[in-house]
């Protein structure tokens, strides 16, 4: 599967050339499409190809490490960026703050198109600071957009900008401070109010970021941020939004990403304790490579222990990595991370240097691992019949029957009370980030049979696009927090359009069952005390060879 278009962050430095040593053209305006196949397609055929060329699709700006946000009708919002790249998006002095003698792209687009790109003032306000925008539709239709130390609510239709609150304590969270950023998941019991937590990244003066070439501070001695803030960015009792401190991180990390989980937790993999993304021959300090400590890369000291975040502890016992195993492989500036069908999570990239080096402190890493959070340690998976190919906003519920073999330890009438049914899509993972990455708990209620097996009813995705954009997502049935397989399945009508919206239909009342067989004497899952094919927290290496370059973006 060849792309035309050079992938990598943006492109080669000029538009249109052809790169003779990569062997492909400029794709800083490249829009590639691929649509999916089946095991039944002719895999050679166009059908399964890449459609990458820039004559006939392409955007309208070149753009660099800018954000991408996807919108109720299956449209995408394309955000700023750098026109060539760089350390941050400014120059010093800074007396162009908007286009930086061309070096930055202060636009927004559409694709398909709306029009022509037009200014963003956010882009002008968090000059410097402000590649790959945290973006997140909210249930209005505004979105919630933060750079540099900016928080706003953005009407994209209108262009209009609503402040809101700074970020507390000095702390950057955009590349290449890198927090960890993600939306909290959405539930029933919050009424799918959006929630962000924004976690670690650094607070290092404003000063010390540099220019486009390199910053103005030796980085790697400059400890990452622990803090953590929360942001519900349109309250639902009309007060106005602020950010609360949350539980710190159990160590400062820049570069972490978090992986919203089947169960309702957040995952933390990779990062470093000290520094920032990005590379650099040389900073302000350290005028050669020659000089430089770990090569080009601008970070130190790799956090290899994950961490798990539990939304709904009580606050000062929201972090734990009791029993996670720990990574032996840096991974920081160009990693990423990925929620997988079988709910582990994918882990692979880090490359903080300008090209492949295989012999730098951290070098370009081919090697990715799969992550296995401890619900892999239960002797049991809930074995489910009956989801839907496609989801409605709205409509009729849907049956999903779970079978007498999904649980342990506990009757059917407790394993139905304690199941749930989510939707999740881990969104485009790059840079330590998911755009698009979100978690949504359906609404449900069950019938328990007598021969142990029970049927959820199921309601449809919220009538409100803007909650979970249109589009495939997982669905996963969770029993007692151990989550099935995830089932592919469509949210929406499959069109970019207005999606079509009904009221949501009323779920008929739980009903438990009177006689039953009698519950297994077996641990439940949840204590850890079953036999497993894996242990808990486990990381289980696997090496790609050279093809694993596909997995890490620039």
């Amino acid at each position: 599967m060849n792309v035309v278009t050079n992938t990598f962050c943006g492109g080669s430095p000029s538009s249109g050339d052809y790169d003779s040593v990569y062997g492909d053209y400029d794709g800083r305006k490249s829009i590639r499409i691929l649509n999916p196949c089946t095991d039944a397609d002719d895999f050679s055929s166009s059908k399964c190809q890449w459609f990458d060329n820039p004559a006939v699709l392409s955007m309208q700006k070149m753009r660099w490490y800018s954000a991408a946000e996807a919108l109720a009708d299956g449209t995408i919002v394309l955000i700023g960026g750098f026109v060539s790249g760089g350390y941050v998006n400014r120059n010093i002095p800074n007396t162009d703050p908007t286009y930086e003698g061309g070096g930055a792209e202060p636009t927004y687009e559409f694709y398909p198109s709306r029009g022509q790109a037009t200014n963003m003032q956010f882009m002008t306000t968090t000059s410097g600071l402000n590649s790959y925008a945290h973006s997140y539709l909210m249930p209005s239709g505004k979105m919630l957009v933060q750079a540099n130390l900016s928080t706003i609510l953005w009407d994209y239709n209108q262009n209009v900008e609503y402040p809101l609150p700074d970020m507390p304590n000095g702390v950057a969270r955009v590349y290449p401070a890198s927090g960890a950023v993600a939306m909290l998941p959405l539930t029933p019991e919050n009424n799918y109010t959006p929630t962000v937590l924004f976690c670690g990244g650094s607070d290092m003066p404003a000063d010390y970021y540099g220019n486009y070439s390199w910053p103005f501070y030796n980085t790697w001695t400059y400890p990452a941020s622990a803090d953590c803030q929360r942001l519900t960015p349109e309250p639902q009792d009309g007060s106005s939004p602020v950010y609360e401190q949350d539980d710190n991180l159990l160590e400062g990390r820049t570069m972490g990403q978090f992986i919203n989980l089947p169960d309702g937790t957040l995952l933390l993999v990779n990062g470093a304790r000290n520094g920032t993304a990005g590379y650099a021959n040389q900073t302000l300090y350290v005028p050669s490579l020659e000089q430089m400590p770990y090569y080009q890369s601008l970070a130190s000291g790799p956090v290899g222990t994950p961490a798990i975040y539990n939304p709904n502890a009580p606050k000062g016992s929201r972090w734990s990595n009791a029993g996670l195993s720990s990574t032996s492989i840096a991974r920081l500036y160009h990693s990423t991370a990925i929620l997988l069908p079988d709910a582990s999570v994918l882990i692979a990239g880090s490359n903080p240097n300008i090209d492949v080096t295989l012999t730098s402190p951290y070098p370009t890493t081919y090697t990715a691992e799969i992550f296995y959070p401890s619900y892999f340690s239960s002797s049991v998976r809930p074995q489910v019949s009956g989801v839907p190919t496609t989801l409605s906003y709205g409509g009729n519920y849907f049956d999903i029957t779970v079978a007498s073999t999904s649980y342990k330890g506990v009757t059917a009438n407790q394993a139905a009370a304690n199941t749930t049914v989510v939707l999740s899509r881990s969104g485009f993972s790059t840079h330590a980030m998911n755009m698009g990455q979100r978690h949504l708990q359906l609404n449900n209620t069950y019938t328990v049979n007598d021969d142990g097996s029970y049927v959820l009813h199921v309601s449809q995705v919220p009538p409100n696009p803007n909650l979970f954009t249109p589009g495939p997502a997982l669905l996963f049935v969770v029993v007692n927090g151990i989550p099935s397989n995830g089932t592919m399945v469509i949210a929406g009508s499959g069109q970019v359009e207005t999606q079509p919206t009904a009221a949501a239909s009323a779920l008929p009342p739980s009903v438990t069952a009177t006689s039953l067989p009698s519950s297994s004497s077996t641990t439940s899952s949840q204590s850890g005390g079953a036999a497993a094919t894996k242990t808990s927290g486990t990381l289980v290496a696997i090496v790609f060879g050279m093809v694993a370059v596909s997995l890490t973006f620039c």
